[in-house]
């Protein structure tokens, strides 16, 4: 009975087949596929392009402007005049900024008094029952007296205290009052340091001796490093016209970028130079454009009686933005990223089997070709 027993195991073992899986060389050629662009992402992308062997820094900056530039005017209200630095350059130093006024509306010779508002729905009049004493709007030059009084031949204005003449700053002046400010121009100093390194430069190279510096004026292609601007061209490189925003102003951007790297020689980190508009100009939105703001020039007479001159200045605003980074070599983020990348082609394998097998469409046919069904026959001795 023991010897049937042992034949009848004997022949159910050898004639049962075993399973056993065998990865198809189909999905495997997927994965190397996919290890060797995690590779090719490790060393071209992080290490060679984004040099993530490199320790960075952020760059701390300070800007120092000076503007140059004489133009002449003549009007009846004013004569000839002559307009310098002093007269346009508001105010005279800024932080990382420079204001160069472009267009003006003056108002002469204003006192304080009573005279004529400007008209408008509300301060027009036809008698002073139309005026409420004391009365100040959001727009008002001054403080309502109750009196309506002649503003000119055919209207009349509520009466004010105020300084008079009032300010009539309707008409703009087109084109700009001072258009020759196109010429005019702008040397940038700037002095850039990273503290992590202990690296420190300035836009004005040793290269540049004081004869190339009082003649040269910037040009992308042949003055690349001049750190001296001319106003008309720095708005042409940002694509606008100079004459058109000089009417009423706007915003510009000087943008310095100092993007250095340590390891190589310090003569290699430069300054790259680009503009651009800050302030929106569109078409569709034309509700308060432009720059400009308020200003008065006080004066008192032999007799001690105060006057003023006010100026509602047009202009351009030059802002220096400085950006930078600098990187040098460093052991701990050259081995952070090589482990990273070690641990990525181990995952590699996983997320390939997760992503055929179960995510896309013919996952059942891939799951047969990665393992394949064989009969394996194994003769057993038989145990006595």
């Amino acid at each position: 009975m023991v010897a049937c027993g042992a034949l009848r195991s004997f022949l159910f073992e050898y004639d049962t087949p075993r399973i056993v899986l065998i990865r198809s060389r189909k999905v495997g050629l997927v994965n190397r596929g996919v290890q060797l662009g995690i590779l090719a992402y490790v060393v071209g992308w992080v290490f060679l392009w984004e040099k993530g062997y490199q320790e960075t820094d952020s760059v701390v900056s300070s800007v120092i402007t000076k503007v140059k530039g004489v133009t002449l005017t003549n009007t009846s209200a004013l004569g000839a005049r002559i307009w310098d630095v002093a007269d346009y350059v508001i105010p005279p130093q800024e932080e990382n900024a420079v204001f160069v006024m472009t267009n003006v509306i003056l108002t002469l010779n204003q006192h304080q008094g009573h005279c004529a508002e400007l008209p408008d729905d509300i301060t027009e009049c036809r008698d002073k029952k139309d005026c409420v004493p004391g009365y100040v709007s959001t727009h008002s030059n001054g403080i309502q007296t109750g009196e309506c009084i002649q503003y000119n031949e055919s209207v009349k204005t509520c009466e004010v205290f105020a300084w008079c003449p009032v300010e009539d700053d309707y008409y703009i002046p087109k084109p700009a009052f001072l258009q020759e400010a196109e010429n005019f121009t702008i040397l940038v100093k700037n002095n850039i340091w990273y503290p992590k390194f202990n690296f420190s430069k300035r836009n004005i190279l040793p290269t540049i001796n004081s004869t190339y510096l009082k003649n040269c004026i910037y040009d992308s292609q042949t003055d690349p490093f001049c750190p001296i601007f001319r106003l008309g061209k720095i708005v042409e490189a940002a694509g606008q016209n100079f004459q058109e925003m000089a009417v009423e102003g706007g915003v510009m951007a000087l943008q310095i970028n100092w993007d250095c790297n340590l390891d190589r020689a310090a003569s290699h980190c430069l300054p790259k130079y680009s503009f651009r508009r800050l302030d929106n100009k569109d078409s569709a939105h034309t509700v308060s454009p432009g720059y400009n703001f308020r200003f008065a020039k006080y004066y008192k007479d032999s007799n001690g009686t105060e006057s003023r001159t006010l100026i509602k200045a047009y202009g351009i605003r030059f802002d220096i933005l400085v950006f930078g980074k600098a990187g040098k070599f460093d052991v701990i983020p050259t081995m952070i990223n090589i482990g990273s990348g070690l641990a990525l082609l181990g995952v590699a394998t996983v997320l390939c089997d997760i992503v055929v097998l179960y995510c896309m469409k013919k996952r059942y046919y891939y799951r047969e070709k990665k393992y394949k069904y064989v009969e394996d026959y194994e003769l057993v001795s038989i145990n006595e």
